[in-house]
């Protein structure tokens, strides 16, 4: 069956992977990416796939709420996959308003031309909120995890923004009876990651002999995802998942940022033939990030039990992938780290 789908933010890390999936899996579906290329959105993430036919680039700002309505006036949607946020942490705390107004502001635009639209035939539509788990704040007891009913507790002004926009989504869901899913997943990893997360960070100042901060002592923990399991996860959710439900998706793979800072340098000292070591001597400890949540742990047995999702790559062939992977794309690394990529995109769809 035909259907036309809106992904937000589908040029961004996450977002790309599910473009991907979407366009290469569902051939009959219409697949409309929505993106403002700031910083974090790269259409050479899509390049395989560019040209496909049923897929579309819209350039343009979910904050702008008479373009969101236009659009949505010109297309009937039979769903949108909503991933486009800013999502770094350090970045909220700099300027907590561009998140306000990307992440709160922005959702609820889309979920007011999503109501307005559907609102004489809102069967089989679905809107789909894709989340975080961090809106949950932190874990301290070790045999304790994120459930879908624990209760929020966000700690930084990124964290606030998603919370306040998944709250939204619920309350669109019980008071106009928008049929809506919310996903709230773990960190990810894997290839086309913008290089200021932690595991593209280190994989590029390794290349580049840099130092390799680590806030506090590196003992925060978080629970790391394959990107591609993500998308694989959001694929069964949008198609299975229960209407007004909510699912953690997680890897059950924690790791100290340490630990894992450590298995990166002894990969990354095979792969490029340095004596074992030699990158753990850039490792620097830097002054502890303010609101840093100690640890992160989904239990994602909901999503695991009724809709038969898993993880199918383990952390270590995954990272092993994904220091291929910047390895053998240092021309796409060194393009976003130039910023060269957003001169292009200004030339060809005019400043944001």
């Amino acid at each position: 069956m035909s259907k036309k789908i809106l992904i937000t933010g589908g040029a961004g890390f996450i977002g790309s992977h599910v473009v991907r999936l979407f366009v290469t899996r569902y051939p009959d579906y219409q697949i409309h990416n929505l993106d403002a290329l700031t910083y974090a959105g790269n259409l050479a993430n899509l390049s395989d796939i560019e040209n496909a036919p049923n897929y579309q680039f819209i350039k343009g700002d979910i904050t702008d709420r008479q373009f969101i309505d236009g659009l949505f006036a010109g297309n009937l949607y039979d769903g949108v996959i909503h991933l486009a946020a800013e999502s770094h942490v350090d970045r909220s705390i700099s300027d907590p308003m561009a998140f306000v107004n990307t992440n709160v502001t922005g959702t609820v635009n889309l979920l007011n031309a999503a109501l307005k639209s559907w609102k004489n035939d809102p069967e089989g539509r679905r809107f789909y909120h894709v989340s975080t788990d961090e809106v949950y704040g932190e874990l301290h007891d070790p045999e304790d995890f994120f459930r879908e009913d624990t209760a929020y507790d966000p700690r930084s002004p990124y964290s606030a923004s998603k919370a306040a926009s998944d709250h939204f989504v619920r309350a669109y869901h019980n008071t106009f009876g928008l049929p809506v899913v919310i996903s709230n997943c773990s960190n990810n990893y894997g290839p086309n990651h913008f290089p200021e997360k932690l595991i593209p960070l280190m994989i590029n100042n390794i290349l580049n002999n840099r130092p390799l901060p680590v806030y506090g002592k590196g003992e925060n923990i978080r629970d790391w995802l394959y990107v591609i399991d993500h998308a694989r996860a959001i694929d069964i959710i949008f198609h299975k998942g229960g209407n007004g439900e909510t699912y953690n998706i997680g890897g059950e793979n924690e790791w100290k940022n340490i630990d894992l800072v450590n298995l990166l340098c002894r990969l990354m000292d095979e792969k490029l033939g340095r004596p074992e070591g030699t990158s753990a001597q850039l490792i620097t400890y830097v002054t502890d990030r303010a609101g840093h949540d100690l640890r992160y742990a989904i239990d994602a047995t909901k999503l695991r039990s009724r809709l038969g999702w898993a993880p199918s790559v383990n952390f270590e062939e995954g990272l092993a992938r994904t220091v291929e992977w910047y390895l053998s794309n240092q021309a796409w690394l060194e393009g976003v780290t130039s910023g060269n990529y957003q001169s292009y995109y200004e030339q060809m769809y005019g400043k944001r």
